[in-house]
């Protein structure tokens, strides 16, 4: 296989955030014939997964991963299955619990440190396709589940290789970056998506007589008034996930502190101008284990990584990472 260009940013996308805005609010995603599958936990709840390309048992298959408040139909989801699939690779996206335009069973729900239901996930499509070299890739939020949960499973994953773009390897630091200048408005946004997540569980509790998951959740107390990710993850994330505050959350689900113990061969691609991401927070090398790669470039913005013309796109990550994962496969 060709190895890719280097990145080149597009000249009619200049700085960080129309980087960043760009996928989500002008591109059209392409259309993929995908086969859902519904994922039953042993909690009692679901995860529903779509699938895509070869149905060949030993070819490739790659997890893919969406960040905060996205869903298998993340434009940078379909990207990638799209791209896997011209390389006869196969791959099954992830919805978090609740993303999947359902909601979820129960009170809980998703955050960036959920690596257990993760761990779920890779045992099922491990047991699903067994003689599938089986490899991840994750987005922001789920680059971050995806790097914890590799350095807390070490040599027991049995990922052969793993891609994690655009990652907040400390979350206090990220949550204090995203509320400074232009980035308030990714946090508004954020914040008005995570509100309506619960508004709705909240709603399906009360239409489906479940009177004590509706209980849970009205003990969090009203939702009004939360405008940081502080706010958020100290009233909502934190107490209906088991941390005993937002300080114990971020400090137990930052993969910053779960990259010494990755084995897997891992890629992580990212921007120094990312504008979610707190500059301290990217690792130093000497904190990378020997099988990790940081790929860290100077624009790109937060999981944008766009050039080419207006006419033609060239979207970096969708050559870069098939092209890795081929390299790890050859190996």
């Amino acid at each position: 296989m060709t190895i890719p260009a280097p990145f080149k940013p597009a000249w009619w996308l200049p700085g960080p955030h129309l980087q960043t805005l760009y996928g989500s609010l002008l591109r059209k995603g392409p259309t993929l014939e995908r086969t859902r599958e519904r994922l039953w936990l042993e909690d009692g709840d679901f995860i529903d997964l779509d699938w895509h390309g070869p149905h060949q048992a030993d070819a490739p298959l790659v997890l893919a991963l969406h960040g905060l408040t996205g869903s298998s139909s993340s434009h940078y989801i379909l990207g990638v299955q799209q791209q896997l699939a011209a390389q006869g690779w196969a791959s099954v996206a992830l919805n978090w619990r609740g993303c999947s335009g359902e909601s979820n069973l129960l009170p809980r729900g998703y955050h960036s440190g959920v690596s257990e239901d993760l761990a779920s996930v890779v045992a099922h499509v491990r047991a699903k396709r067994p003689m599938a070299p089986l490899y991840a890739v994750g987005y922001s939020l789920g680059g971050n589940v995806l790097l914890k949960y590799l350095g807390e499973s070490s040599d027991t994953s049995p990922l052969q290789g793993a891609v994690a773009v655009s990652v907040p390897f400390r979350l206090d630091q990220c949550a204090d970056r995203i509320g400074i200048g232009f980035s308030k408005v990714y946090q508004a946004h954020f914040m008005r998506e995570l509100v309506a997540y619960v508004q709705t569980k909240r709603q399906a509790f009360a239409a489906g007589g479940h009177a004590e998951n509706l209980a849970v959740l009205e003990r969090l107390g009203p939702l009004d008034g939360m405008r940081t990710f502080w706010d958020f993850d100290d009233r909502v994330t934190a107490p209906l996930h088991g941390f005993t505050d937002v300080h114990d959350y971020y400090r137990r689900a930052s993969s910053r502190y779960y990259l010494g113990g990755i084995r897997v061969p891992t890629l992580i691609i990212q921007s120094s101008d990312d504008p979610f991401i707190h500059a301290n927070s990217v690792p130093q090398v000497d904190e990378l284990s020997a099988s990790t790669q940081l790929e860290l470039l100077p624009h790109g913005g937060h999981v944008g990584f766009i050039g080419g013309s207006p006419a033609r796109p060239d979207y970096y990550l969708e050559r870069r990472i098939p092209q890795w994962l081929w390299e790890r496969r050859k190996a």
